[in-house]
């Protein structure tokens, strides 16, 4: 029997009879059936989502942190079973999975405290007697669409934020790593009854998420492809759009950089579970006084990683699924045949018979500009270009139109703020790579996404403002009203 739906406080059955197959990418095994939800079963769980959003938004704020506290505690103890799940299904390493559990209780309790401070605020009236409140209101209900490769993290980014603000929220998650994810209707149990829901579904039933009249904002993380589509669907009834689309981050190394330092954060920045990251580097930009000093010590960083199991004492896992590795593959060959060299990895390790592994790929760009490939690459690949100053890395790395992270090494406060504020992206990260922070924005630039995550813009993204024009004192305003006092208009010109 598949999994089953989590709708309105209770897991149910399906009105659907077709089922996703989720597949073990370490052993290539199907490990569960989960079902592939009907036009019936969003219509469920939206009409659930509406009806809770009625009371929820009315709830205050010291309860809905007290509530997403519990929450967040109920995650701490199911963290071993969590990060089990997520290993299985999604191919991370467990010491990985370990890591995103625990950073999804540490970002539950941060938004539940911080949208209490988020309600609003009162600015300058235009006359005495009066006051300007303005209030931030939840939006209505939620419907929020996750990618495969953090679907726990990045999940625990937007939901608090949402349910903090008074929304109510329906999760779809992947259709590889739905298991987790499902999972969280225990974990969310103490919540009201509808005000957190989980579908499970593939293309069709995302499509009905998105455009049903139903819900009021669509949260989506993933492809600019698919993210344009989600575009289009919620044009119709111009609905609230949080969009996180990837990226193709930039790693710039200058001269006067550790060259040890930068080696181990470009390995760990390009090759973090398996390249399947949204922020991972991709696109090496290296000066060339130190270029060949610099690749040395990177390609002999990977050659130790420890490729395996993913349950297993190893550095990197699966990915995702045989489509993620032929894409990694794919891509290779397409540089390739555009004049760039392989010079590391480039295939699956010979030691695991079974399983969608694939080692880190260091390829050589000659020219960068001929040879990229202009779209994220969501595997263990890397391409590398020597430079012959900062000015130069600067414009390669802006030079896409993705903006989502960037990177430098350098020992120089003037090289480190040039890039900090010339650098086209919602984030940069300056000698060391990839670290988020729940007190800061997370989220891109261009065609990277549109709103933030995190910090108190990611409070904000899921709410509206209203202005709301008090006048206490209930003097009138002959200025402005009825009936109108003529002006006195000269009738003559003085010459």
């Amino acid at each position: 029997m598949p999994e089953q739906l989590f709708i309105g406080g209770e897991y149910v059955d399906s009105a659907s009879d077709r089922v996703i197959e989720v597949e073990n990418p370490a052993t290539e095994e199907v490990i569960a059936e989960v079902p592939d939800a009907s036009a019936e079963d969003v219509d469920r769980a939206i009409e659930a989502a509406r009806k809770a959003q009625r009371e929820w938004r009315k709830t205050d704020g010291l309860e809905r942190a007290n509530l997403l506290h519990e929450c967040a505690r109920r995650l701490d103890e199911a963290g071993d079973e969590l990060a089990v799940l997520l290993t299985r299904e999604g191919g991370k390493t467990l010491k990985e999975n370990r890591d995103e559990v625990e950073w999804c209780g540490t970002a539950i309790r941060h938004l539940a405290e911080i949208a209490r401070a988020q309600q609003g605020r009162v600015v300058g009236p235009t006359k005495p007697g009066q006051m300007n409140l303005i209030l931030n209101e939840p939006v209505g209900v939620v419907g929020h669409i996750f990618p495969f490769n953090y679907p726990l993290v990045l999940l625990a980014w937007q939901v608090p934020a949402a349910l903090a603000t008074g929304n109510t929220c329906i999760v779809k998650p992947a259709v590889q790593t739905p298991l987790s994810t499902l999972k969280l209707g225990e974990i969310f149990e103490p919540l009201p009854a509808g005000t957190f829901n989980v579908l499970t579904a593939g293309a069709e039933g995302s499509a009905a998420l998105v455009e049903h009249r139903g819900t009021d904002m669509i949260a989506f993380t993933g492809s600019i492809a698919t993210g344009s589509k989600v575009m289009a669907a919620a044009a119709p009834r111009i609905k609230k759009l949080l969009l996180e689309l990837g990226g193709s981050d930039p790693f710039i190394v200058v001269g006067d950089a550790d060259v040890d330092t930068a080696a181990a954060g470009a390995v760990f920045a390009a090759f973090l579970n398996a390249g399947q990251v949204c922020t991972s580097a991709e696109r090496f930009f290296i000066d060339e006084s130190i270029y060949d000093t610099f690749m040395a010590k990177a390609m002999e960083l990977a050659k130790d990683l420890r490729i395996g199991d993913p349950m297993e004492d190893v550095d990197l896992g699966a990915m995702v699924s045989e489509d993620a590795r032929s894409g990694a593959e794919q891509a290779i060959e397409e540089l390739v045949s555009r004049g760039a060299s392989v010079l590391a990895g480039g295939g699956a390790p010979s030691h695991l018979d079974r399983g969608y592994f694939y080692e880190p790929t260091f390829v050589e760009l000659s020219d960068p500009r001929s040879q990229r490939l202009d779209r994220e690459v969501f595997g263990p690949l890397a391409t590398f270009t020597r430079v012959h100053d900062l000015d130069e890395a600067i414009e390669l790395a802006n030079d896409s139109d993705y903006g989502l992270g960037a990177n430098i090494y350098t020992s120089d406060l003037e090289t480190a703020m040039r890039a900090a504020t010339e650098l086209e992206a919602g984030m940069v990260w300056i000698n060391d790579p990839l670290k988020d922070n729940d007190a800061a924005p997370f989220g891109g630039h261009k065609m990277s996404g549109l709103g933030r995550e995190l910090g108190t813009e990611g409070i904000s993204a899921f709410t509206q403002a209203k202005h709301v024009h008090i006048d206490f004192a209930q003097q009138p305003s002959p200025e402005w009203w009825f009936p109108y006092e003529r002006p006195k208009i000269a009738t003559e010109v003085e010459v």
